[in-house]
């Protein structure tokens, strides 16, 4: 079998490394950075994320450095209201980041891949196979569709992380133009992002610091966040563009995956998922060796899991009569049958792509 140069150490990266090296493929992960250090950011595991950590081996330790995740609740930021409550049925964690990339790296060391740091790669390796995970600024995704224009939202999202612990839930309360999504880490960890709609621009990216009082002041009038809000010490802003799904993923050499392939908003908490179904699914398509199926299978869903988060940020973020009709209409559902709402994305997250 050829060897497979993996370009990123990201979360899609590192699970296609230990993907194509359990298959016994000889492989090198590079990475620009020095250090496998991620920011402390928080994550939600699906199912669909979680049946290919636990067909990696992964799932024990998995659940050991996360918690789980019972329901997904709704709330009326402005007076701290439950809307409605959807429980969730499965394997649902909330993890951090760095602890995943944790996990995905050690196994990845344990089962021999070479993980090379310090890698800036301004053109692709001349020999073997070629799986770009190197994020929204791929190489490998330029070299297979040129240079593509994302535009901005008009929205920005804040990242923090504080001390405090919550229920086993994600809450997310709704406000006019914003929304606050809190989840426990472990820890004594509470992860927060906030999504806020504004003409002022920011730089796309995890690593740009932002000011906490700006963070603050911006769900100031969110009474339930206000004593977790006082905590943050520091916060990281990004702006959020949209990229289109590239219009080619391989091209029998090369094949890119996760961000590189499908860059995805934070309204589905489907990035990591998304990820991590593409690199089981490519390791698998490199074993039959027909990457066009596999591109053929993969864009329809992705494209459908971007639609439904684009909606989940519309609905968040409503104003006026249309936002006490829609509220109102939830509470009526969540009362007469809590279980429906959560049914609707039964075709995403109850997909078992390693079955």
């Amino acid at each position: 079998m050829e060897p497979v140069t993996v370009i990123g150490a990201g979360i899609a990266g590192l699970s296609a490394a230990l993907a194509l090296r359990n298959r016994g493929r000889d492989v090198r992960v590079l990475e620009r950075a020095e250090a496998l250090r991620e920011i402390g950011a928080g994550l939600q595991i699906s199912p669909n994320g979680y049946s290919v950590l636990s067909s990696l081996g992964l799932g024990p330790e998995i659940d050991r450095v996360s918690r789980p995740s019972h329901a997904v609740v709704l709330a009326d930021g402005l007076t701290g209201a439950e809307v409605v409550r959807m429980p969730l049925d499965g394997p649902f964690r909330l993890i951090a980041r760095p602890a995943l990339i944790e996990v995905l790296a050690d196994a990845a060391h344990a089962t021999g891949v070479e993980i090379c740091l310090g890698q800036a790669i301004n053109a692709l390796p001349s020999e073997g196979l070629v799986v770009g995970a190197d994020g929204l600024h791929s190489v490998v995704r330029t070299a297979l569709n040129g240079t593509d224009r994302p535009f901005f939202t008009g929205q920005v999202a804040w990242r923090a992380t504080v001390e405090g612990n919550r229920p086993d839930l994600a809450r997310v309360d709704m406000g006019p133009g914003r929304h606050l999504v809190r989840y426990p880490l472990g820890g004594g960890r509470v992860n927060l992002v906030g999504v806020e709609e504004r003409n002022e621009w920011a730089e796309e990216g995890w690593h740009t610091a932002g000011d906490p009082d700006r963070f603050r002041g911006a769900f100031s009038g969110f009474p339930d966040a206000r004593d977790e809000l006082d905590r943050v010490e520091s916060c990281a802003l990004w702006g959020l563009f949209r990229h289109p799904v590239a219009e080619r993923w391989q091209d029998g050499r090369c094949a890119i995956i996760g961000d590189a392939a499908h860059p995805t908003l934070p309204f589905l908490a489907q990035g990591a998922n998304l990820a991590l179904e593409d690199a089981w699914t490519l390791a698998e398509a490199l074993d039959a060796d027909d990457l066009p199926a596999w591109e053929a299978a993969r864009k329809p869903r992705v494209t459908r899991a971007i639609s439904a988060a684009n909606v989940n940020a519309r609905n968040y973020h409503l104003r006026g009569l249309p936002r006490f009709v829609a509220h109102g209409g939830l509470r009526a559902v969540g009362m007469v049958a809590p279980t429906a709402l959560p049914s609707r994305f039964r075709w995403l997250y109850d997909y078992d792509v390693t079955a």
